[in-house]
């Protein structure tokens, strides 16, 4: 009898890791003849959910996450948990180690946890050190996304109605403008309030919201959401873990007790003790990012190109949501290049497998003409599986075109104002200032991406065929 897998994937984003992990693992499951099943919780929501009987009858469990998750339908089960990433690349490893038990850990069972602790996923999750606490934050960066691009999006194309929109009430670029504006304005607490979530299950979520409108409205920024959602998070989670009350009065906890206690501990603490500090130290890196673009772009340029050697993991998300924030300040160059180096890689390889076909094998050949449209959306994950096979030739290239690249758009003073989009943000008049110099600076990074990694891989098959010949 075959063996059985069940997995569930979640990336940070929701939109290529989550999929790609799904995808290569089910290629090997097939290969090796095992059955799999794998549930996908992207961003839009779950698909392909695991049955109760599925996981059941699981010979192994494979959790190929970024970030926080419901862990309770699993309770008593071993489980082997990795990144998104690790799995698209290594799912021969991650399935053969779930198999084996090895790197696994149990999943607390209901019988272990008491009745007024937190949800399962909290309380799994509440206090996982170093690991946990980023899982947390990107858990917020996941949510606040979609609100960061439908706000942007939509203020960018208010535009198209003119740059004075905000001034021409009862129009519909003033609404579009006005909607955007909304959308923007709660991108702070959003963050900090899924950050709290993820901690802290759904009593997180009132005082993670409240901390992250004081950041913003203190001027904490980004940085300030962080904060306050930890904050929120682990005040509640412990709150909800050390008060006691009767079976008859437990019902109080999460609608009375622990929203009040904890959002005035996160109120007054925010207030009166991190809360300006943290803005002070949001506008001094606010001050150096911006003559920095100025006094030091290509130290910029290498900066957001070593921060995206993952090709679209952990780090790339990282200096995505980075730049995001600075775009709610109103921030907008380090947008451009941040775009730029996401969007080069794939643009590049795509232009490597085209030129010189006879490099790469039939299905790697149809991988990179979806690199040029993923690339053209500002998708990089396409690139990930190359990287995997053939690590030295692809991320040096890339890394060696992104820089090229976002030294010429940071030194043109190319400046974005919207999040996401891509190349097809050039349909939308006024978001990005320079827009030749931007197209430019991405097909120069392009193009000396798919320069090199044509030598280095041209080298690279040379060096094959004599191993074959001899």
């Amino acid at each position: 009898m075959s063996k059985k897998i069940v997995a569930i994937t979640s990336c940070v984003t929701g939109i290529a890791h989550t999929y790609m992990a799904a995808e290569a693992m089910k290629k090997y499951a097939a290969e090796k003849g095992y059955e799999i099943h794998v549930e996908t919780q992207g961003a839009t929501g779950v698909e392909n959910a695991l049955e109760p009987d599925d996981i059941a009858s699981a010979d192994a469990i494979v959790f190929a996450v970024d970030k926080a998750i419901d862990e309770s339908r699993f309770a008593g089960r071993n489980v082997l948990e990795v990144t998104a990433d690790a799995a698209l690349k290594h799912p021969d490893t991650t399935i053969e180690d779930a198999l084996a038990g090895k790197g696994v850990k149990r999943v607390e069972g209901a019988a272990d946890m008491s009745t007024d602790q937190p949800a399962p996923a909290a309380a799994a999750n509440g206090a996982k050190g170093a690991k946990g606490v980023f899982q947390h934050v990107m858990d917020g960066v996941s949510h606040m996304i979609p609100v960061v691009v439908a706000g942007g999006i939509l203020t960018a194309l208010s535009f198209c109605f003119g740059l004075d929109v905000a001034n021409q009430n009862g129009t519909i670029g003033w609404a579009l403008n006005a909607m955007g504006g909304i959308g923007l304005g709660l991108m702070i607490p959003v963050f900090s309030a899924f950050i709290a979530s993820s901690v802290a299950d759904r009593p997180g979520f009132v005082p993670g919201i409240i901390g992250g409108m004081i950041a913003a409205n203190i001027g904490a920024g980004f940085i300030g959401g962080i904060v306050s959602g930890l904050l929120a998070g682990y005040i509640t989670f412990y709150l909800n873990k050390w008060i006691k009350l009767p079976v008859t009065l437990n019902g109080l906890k999460p609608i009375l007790i622990l929203p009040i206690l904890s959002t005035a501990a996160v109120g007054l603490i925010m207030y009166f003790v991190v809360g300006q500090p943290v803005a002070w130290l949001t506008a001094a890196l606010n001050d150096l990012l911006t003559n920095s673009v100025n006094s030091a772009p290509l130290l910029l340029s290498l900066i957001f190109s070593l921060m995206y050697l993952d090709l679209g993991g952990a780090m790339s998300h990282v200096l995505y949501a980075f730049a995001v924030g600075l775009l709610g300040e109103g921030i907008t160059a380090p947008m451009a290049a941040a775009m730029l180096v996401g969007m080069v890689p794939p643009i590049g390889l795509a232009l490597a497998t085209i030129i010189r076909g006879k490099l790469w094998s039939e299905d790697e050949r149809a991988a990179g003409k979806a690199c040029l449209l993923l690339g053209l959306s500002f998708i990089t994950e396409g690139c990930i599986p190359f990287a995997a096979s053939y690590p030295l030739e692809i991320i040096l290239s890339t890394f060696v075109g992104n820089f090229v690249g976002a030294s010429i758009c940071l030194v043109s003073g190319v400046t974005l104002n919207a999040p996401h989009g891509g190349l097809f943000l050039l349909l939308i008049p006024g978001v990005i200032n320079n827009p030749i110099a931007w197209v430019l600076s991405i097909a120069v990074g392009s193009i000396v991406s798919c320069v090199l990694i044509i030598a280095l891989m041209s080298i690279r098959r040379k060096r094959e065929a004599k191993k074959s010949a001899a």
